[in-house]
């Protein structure tokens, strides 16, 4: 219960809701240049940029840039993810940031239609069976768990479907 009261904070677990709280804000693609610079020049924290571990493009925003395009092509409405990529682009010149995961899952559910309420809770769920891991190694190992961001597990594991295991 500790991990996700945790994740009620705007800068872990709650910063794609807050992303998109300010495209909604922002309104129009036209808007984003001048919302961003003023907010900028406020010294407000622009949600959705920088990560503690990768120094270049988070890899799952790569993937969620698309799914976002995507799913602004299927809809027909291109807004979230031009305001998105405008965002982007005017964060990447004035500060020298990438985006991670948080800024593309924002207009991605959204176009989903899923509400701002939830965002957090499938953050939440997407983190459940690390956390798993965590304590089944605590149980096994009654030893202070120091995570490392580099896997050092098997490498050429083979999935088995759970009826064929």
């Amino acid at each position: 219960t500790a991990a996700i009261g945790a994740l009620s904070g705007p800068l872990h677990g709650g910063a794609n809701t807050n992303v998109m709280k300010m495209l909604l804000e922002i309104g129009e693609v036209d808007n984003v240049e001048s919302y961003i610079k003023k907010a900028l020049a406020e010294k407000k924290k622009i949600m959705g940029f920088g990560h503690a571990v990768y120094r270049t493009e988070d890899p799952r925003a790569t993937h969620l840039r698309k799914f976002s395009k995507e799913m602004g092509e299927r809809s027909g409405d291109l807004k979230w993810y031009d305001m998105s990529r405008k965002v982007e682009e005017v964060i990447m010149r004035e500060k020298g940031l990438y985006p991670n995961v948080d800024f593309f899952s924002a207009s991605t559910y959204y176009m989903m239609g899923i509400p701002l309420d939830l965002y957090t809770p499938i953050f939440a769920v997407s983190r459940i069976s690390g956390w798993t891991g965590h304590i089944l190694e605590q149980y096994a190992d009654n030893k202070l768990i120091r995570p490392r961001a580099e896997y050092i597990g098997q490498r050429d594991a083979v999935y088995v479907p759970i009826d064929q295991r």
